[in-house]
């Protein structure tokens, strides 16, 4: 992706949005049922929605914040993948979780319990400060270019652009050159 121009693509937005939110609930589904789903005898969307699971005081409930919290690095790998700039990492991130909190609210309710926001935000800064740190370093990546490449390419930029009249120039001026050279030894 060409980074020169900022084009503003609404469709290109929406489509990351729902790209990373999909990624984000199917990769927090799998660490679920991992560590939840060996502990309890029934899966349900209780765990990924009720803030009442997330809870500090039950094996299950460091289970479901592991798996929010390993979620939200798996978000950050997506974000370099799906996002590819620093700059726009927080404001993906955000939408996650923004998006996560009105689920909730539409499943359960307010969330009530210190425990879901401290674990949530936590989330939202390990998704944004992570995203970030992968995208800065990929796109500090030097870019390799080989010696042989970018010669042959500095020619054929020369020959192909307009500049054809200061070539027959250069061309006339070597051969003037030469048949002055040549006619001077030749009245000796």
């Amino acid at each position: 992706m060409f980074y020169g121009t900022v084009v503003w693509d609404p469709w290109l937005i929406v489509a990351q949005i729902v790209g990373i939110q999909c990624l984000y609930y199917l990769t927090l589904g799998g660490f679920l049922t991992v560590s939840v789903g060996t502990r309890v005898s029934r899966m349900s969307l209780v765990y990924f929605f009720d803030y009442a699971t997330v809870t500090a005081s039950t094996g299950t409930g460091w289970c479901v914040i592991a798996s929010i919290l390993l979620s939200a690095v798996g978000g950050a790998v997506y974000l370099l993948y799906l996002i590819e700039r620093a700059k726009k990492c927080l404001d993906f991130s955000a939408t996650v979780y923004i998006i996560h909190l009105f689920i909730c609210i539409a499943y359960g309710g307010w969330p009530s319990s210190i425990t879901w926001w401290v674990v949530n935000g936590t989330g939202l800064a390990v998704m944004a400060l992570l995203g970030e740190y992968l995208c800065i370093k990929r796109e500090l990546r030097e870019i390799p270019i080989t010696r042989f490449r970018s010669t042959s390419v500095i020619w054929q930029g020369v020959y192909s652009r307009s500049n054809d009249r200061l070539v027959s120039l250069i061309k006339l001026y070597l051969r003037n050159k030469y048949l002055c050279r040549y006619s001077f030894y030749t009245h000796k």
